[in-house]
């Protein structure tokens, strides 16, 4: 059992809250770049508002901590790790919540060298709480535009976690797959499960596109951000994510043991 006390020591001393990796630099970049609608930080938001980067700004102090200054233009963000308990906290009760009625429930990452564990940590409490993990559109392409231009990945399943993997990868299902920030993955996914008639998830869990592509076609949604990612702190502002963890999504897989632990035994999952 992680005490808060425990875990709060746990995210300073690992970074994933307090001073963070990411650069101001880096946050306010894809601040100016969602406030210009550019679709390679919306990840699958809409905004119903009209956000410009100084009210981001103001939004992501009060979500993650971040300075609200918007004089600040260099150093290290910080997030406060109070916030990141909260987070928690509220994400542990939307997967009790999803225990208590045997929901069905679609994990995905688009950070799986880093978040593989921590869901697949969560999937399988919650499969063995009586709730059906989905796995849909395993095995089909979907065709994701980056910065080398239009690639095609193969949507796999580990340990009843979504992500996409490279066709051309050597020693294929061995890599742990790709980083990706699109939404298309969750589309096809949920597109699939509503072609083959059902089951549709009741929750949906994981970060960048999986969430906000999944908030904004009206699923339930919850997942983890960092402080470069305001998409998924606005789709929660306005009502289309339910609940946004801030954290550094990109330390070490193993920082995030002690975060499985503390959400299953707050949401009565511990096994």
């Amino acid at each position: 059992m992680v005490s808060t006390a425990g875990l709060r020591a746990h995210l300073l001393a690992a970074r994933l809250a307090g001073p963070v990796a990411t650069s101001r630099e880096e946050s306010l970049r894809s601040y100016r770049l969602f406030a210009a609608r550019d679709p390679r930080v919306l990840l699958g938001i809409d905004p119903e508002w009209s956000w410009d980067e100084r009210e981001l700004i103001g939004l992501m102090a009060k979500r993650c901590g971040v300075s609200a200054d918007p004089a600040q233009r260099t150093g290290q963000d910080v997030i406060d790790p109070e916030r990141t308990l909260a987070g928690l906290d509220a994400f542990a009760a939307r997967l009790a919540a999803a225990a208590r009625r045997g929901a069905p429930v679609l994990f995905g990452t688009g950070h799986p060298h880093r978040l593989l564990g921590f869901y697949a940590g969560l999937a399988d409490a919650l499969s063995a709480a009586g709730c059906d993990v989905l796995t849909p559109a395993q095995g089909r392409c979907v065709d994701i535009t980056t910065r080398f231009g239009l690639r095609t990945y193969n949507l796999d399943y580990v340990q009843g976690v979504a992500l996409v993997r490279d066709p051309a990868a050597e020693r294929p299902g061995c890599e742990p797959g790709a980083h990706t920030h699109s939404p298309l993955p969750v589309r096809t996914a949920l597109a699939a499960a509503a072609e083959a008639g059902g089951p549709l998830p009741e929750l949906v869990v994981g970060d960048h596109g999986w969430v906000c592509g999944a908030g904004q076609l009206g699923f339930e949604a919850i997942g983890l951000a960092d402080t470069d990612d305001p998409a998924l702190f606005v789709g929660e502002a306005e009502g289309a994510v339910s609940v946004v963890v801030p954290l550094d999504d990109a330390v070490r897989s193993d920082y995030y043991r002690p975060l499985t632990r503390y959400v299953l035994n707050r949401a009565c999952l511990s096994q």
